[in-house]
Parts: C-alpha cells; sequence; structure tokens
C-alpha cells in the first residue's frame, strides 16, 4: 500500500496537535458514553462474548475501554499519541503505541472499536484502512466505528475526513463488511456524526 508523502506529514501534524492537548483532552471527555453510545458498546461486547478480544483504535482517554472491560471482555487499547497512553498508564491502564494507517495490526480479534479516530485519516487512505481492520477481525467479529458527516477533508492541525452516510456504508461494503445498522445524531457542539455496526462475513 503506498502512503505518499503529503499523507504522512499530515497525520504526524494530526498526531503532534494531540500531543499537545491530550491532557485537556481526557479532561473535557465524558467519562460515561452517551445512552446509544453505551448500546452500541453493549453490543460489541454481546458479540464478542466473555473473555473475548477486541482491538480498540484510537483509545485516546480510554474511557470507552473501560466500560468495554466492565462488560468481561478483553481490550488491545491502542492510540498512535503516545501521551494519552501515558495518561492512561497512570491510572494502571496498558495501551500500545499504533498508527492504523502505517502499522499491522494483529488479530484475529473478536471486534475493532474505532469511535472518532478514522476521521482522522485522508479519504484515499480509508478504502485500505478498512480493509486492514476487516484482515485483523476474525469471520464473524464486529466493527464499530464513528464517522464525521460531511463532504471532502481538510487540513491543519489535523486532518479532518468527512463522509456522508450512503458513502461511507458503500466504503463499509467494497471492504468486505456486511452493514447491520447505522446510526446518526448530532453533538453538542452541533456536529453530525454517524456510528456504523457492520459484520465480517462468517
Amino acid at each position: 500500500m503506498h502512503i505518499s508523502s503529503a499523507t504522512l506529514a499530515n497525520t504526524q501534524r494530526t498526531i503532534d496537535s494531540y500531543e499537545g492537548c491530550a491532557d485537556d483532552y481526557s479532561r473535557i471527555v465524558d467519562q460515561f458514553p452517551w445512552p446509544s453510545l453505551e448500546a452500541a458498546l453493549r453490543e460489541v461486547a454481546t458479540a464478542t462474548g466473555k473473555g473475548g478480544q477486541i482491538l480498540e483504535i484510537g483509545s485516546g482517554a480510554g474511557w470507552d475501554a473501560d466500560f468495554l472491560e466492565t462488560q468481561g471482555v478483553s481490550v488491545r487499547r491502542t492510540d498512535a499519541t503516545r501521551r494519552f497512553l501515558e495518561l492512561q498508564a497512570a491510572r494502571g491502564k496498558e495501551g500500545e503505541l499504533l498508527n492504523v494507517i502505517t502499522d499491522e495490526l494483529g488479530g484475529p480479534y473478536d471486534a475493532v472499536v474505532a469511535l472518532c479516530v478514522l476521521i482522522h485519516v485522508p479519504r484515499d487512505q480509508t478504502g485500505p484502512v478498512l480493509e486492514k481492520i476487516v484482515a485483523a477481525l476474525r469471520p464473524g467479529g464486529v466493527f464499530l466505528v464513528s464517522m464525521r458527516d460531511g463532504d471532502g477533508e481538510t487540513s491543519g492541525a489535523y486532518h479532518m475526513s468527512y463522509w456522508r452516510r450512503d458513502d461511507f456504508a458503500l466504503c463499509i461494503k467494497e471492504a468486505g463488511l456486511a452493514l447491520e445498522w447505522d446510526e446518526y445524531r448530532v453533538n453538542r457542539d452541533g456536529e453530525g456524526w454517524h456510528t456504523f455496526y457492520a459484520r465480517r462475513p462468517e
């Protein structure tokens, strides 16, 4: 998979920006998932089964992983931002550095969770990243992902890619996943988000 120098530069700039704001970000993000996300995480845990293995891409502060672990599953916490992992380590939670664009994902996992993180993957790399995720899932494994609603992409301190519902649903299908459900919500900042729940066919 060819990754352009521009993509690598944009990705590193995004990571560097998070390194600088990780402490503040961890303080302002809700420690407990909102009701619809809680239901989705419970569904992931149920599909995974007790003792199942979940890869979380972009763990950030680690609050979603904390909740998943209360459901009896094992979470491999990963993030491309070292400071997020340090903050989790300070409260006894172990995580690993992982860049979903450049690194291998390992597996097979019973589930992969990527919330508010693939928004930073350039649109031309989204297909290859989804294919990596599918390859990391066991047959029958599930994938939970959230994406910003909109068109195109922007590059600044954070590279942001935006997707309309039907366009990203097609990406999921083309990667080899079966979409089981999706939902749309507007957050407190007025931003539209799509959440998708998909499964790798048996």
